[in-house]
């Protein structure tokens, strides 16, 4: 018999692929679309969602048609997306009530302060291990209804739904007969319980939001049906779902306790796996959802850099460095390791664990021999040194998941330099490994998707394919790394608001 093949659509925020792997976890072909952004107000950021899912439904046909193979081959469907992004839709027409409203919009900011004021983030955070912020979906929910006159009335009857991007794609793939997210989606919305692993009555009622309008909660592994045979061409089942922070920790194969990546893009994402208890975080990190599979969920610790790649772009655009990031890297590598430089991009204030909305970026340490190569170090540097912010905080969070051998496996944008690689291994103290294979998100919606259809008997044979990677122990002396982030800590106290 040929060998099954999986299909993986990937919908993020600024595209919409898909990708063809065979059982080996090789990818075979894939197609794009772009996302147009709708930028309608300040802070405020939208997507067309019956955009999202024509662009879905073309780039699966197109990956298939680019491999010369047939839909007949393909096993089932991997779904991973953009996390908090949200739609409201009619259950009868299937048209969405508004524009989706993208995970970086703020426009429920002051909602969210309301809340806070109102004595209420502790309790918010022991329920669904997240922080008020308009970030999350739940108060975009509520949001949406408030738009339109006699909403909540609808929705109360049923006859609204509610979802993030993974729920609308199912629900349009199959024709409306699923409504259904995982749970790692699910854990992003505000309205979770992750403990219970249950939509929580209390959230609900404290965010204003009908918990009938939300979608049934599965594994990442589960049966979300199968799409519609005139879509693709003939049925094909769905079966796995992760929002892709979670995809790509399982693309990267971490699904025990310990194991932890970045994603190195504009910001940079990171998550450690917890185990079978979640940690609560002292630190101010969130605490979700890793992976649901076969009813036993694992749990993360979740951290977020603003600015990673973002701060090497800012080289190019603000100081006239050309070349792209071969060519600042090229510069970095020639600065001189006396100087002491050190760049805080705090251009849009600092994430975790800081959390600091009003700090502003610096440079600091410039002396009269400092020039063009220090500073682009000091970029690349603050992208290894914010990363170990994030690993102290962790560590101090789940002291449990940093015992024994720690690695950090990476991918995305900065991944791809071995420089940086062997800088981010320098600075954190910890191994690097490098994935060869860029497309974790993708592969681990593909990896959920295969164990769900019985291509892999588990996560364990599943983990196994994914992509090689190239290790970089850390080669700097103790003494200058503890010095190096001794004047990082400096540089940020002075910028902190």
């Amino acid at each position: 018999m040929a060998e099954p093949l999986i299909l993986a659509l990937d919908q993020g925020t600024t595209s919409t692929r898909a990708i063809l792997f065979d059982a080996r976890g090789r990818a075979l072909a894939e197609a794009g679309r772009p996302l147009r952004q709708v930028y309608p107000a300040d802070g405020w950021v939208e997507h067309d969602a019956e955009a999202i899912y024509q662009a879905s439904v073309e780039v699966l046909r197109e990956a298939v048609a680019k491999a010369a193979r047939s839909m007949a081959e393909v096993a089932a469907i991997g779904v991973t997306n953009q996390r908090e992004t949200v739609v409201v839709w009619d259950k009868a027409s299937g048209k969405p009530i508004h524009r989706a409203i993208v995970w970086q919009d703020r426009r429920t900011a002051g909602a969210c302060d309301r809340l806070r004021a109102a004595g209420l983030e502790v309790r918010v955070t022991e329920i669904s291990g997240l922080l008020l912020d308009p970030y999350f979906s739940g108060t975009k929910i509520a949001w949406l209804l408030d738009q339109e006159e006699g909403s909540r009335a609808r929705a109360a009857a049923g006859e609204l739904l509610a979802g993030t991007i993974d729920a609308w794609v199912i629900w349009k793939l199959t024709g409306g007969r699923v409504h259904a997210t995982d749970a790692t989606n699910a854990s992003r919305t505000l309205l979770f319980d992750i403990h219970r692993q249950t939509w929580s009555v209390e959230m609900g009622q404290m965010l204003d939001v009908p918990l009938n309008m939300l979608p049934e909660v599965l594994d990442c592994t589960g049966d979300f049906g199968e799409t519609e045979a005139d879509v693709l061409g003939r049925a094909i089942p769905i079966r796995g779902v992760a929002g892709d922070q979670q995809a790509a920790l399982m693309g990267q194969g971490c699904i025990r306790p310990g194991e932890m990546k970045a994603t190195y893009g504009t910001g940079c994402f990171m998550l450690v796996n917890t185990g079978d208890t979640p940690a609560p975080s002292a630190s101010r990190l969130l605490t979700t959802v890793a992976a649901r599979v076969g009813g036993r969920t694992t749990y993360a610790l979740e951290g977020a850099i603003f600015i990673a790649g973002a701060a090497i772009q800012w080289l190019g655009e603000g100081l006239n460095i050309g070349g792209g990031p071969q060519a600042a890297e090229r510069l970095a590598a020639q600065a001189r390791d006396d100087l002491g430089v050190v760049l805080v991009p705090a251009f849009t204030g600092l994430g975790a664990p800081w959390w600091d909305a009003g700090a502003r970026g610096a440079i600091v340490g410039l002396t009269r021999d400092a020039g063009l190569p220090e500073i682009a170090r000091a970029a690349f540097d603050a992208c290894a040194l914010q990363t170990r912010d994030l690993i102290e905080a962790m560590r101090a969070d789940a002291p449990q998941a940093f015992e024994g051998a720690v690695e950090l496996r990476i991918d995305g944008g900065m991944s791809r330099s071995a420089w940086f690689s062997q800088r981010l291994a320098d600075l954190t103290g910890i191994g690097v490994g490098r994935a060869t294979y860029q497309e974790t998100t993708a592969l681990g919606a593909a990896l959920f998707a295969g164990v769900g259809a019985g291509v892999y008997a588990d996560v364990e044979e599943a983990a196994s394919s994914r992509p090689r990677t190239e290790a970089y122990a850390p080669a700097m002396d103790e003494a200058p790394r503890q010095a190096a982030y001794a004047r990082w800590l400096d540089a940020v106290a002075r910028v902190r608001s």
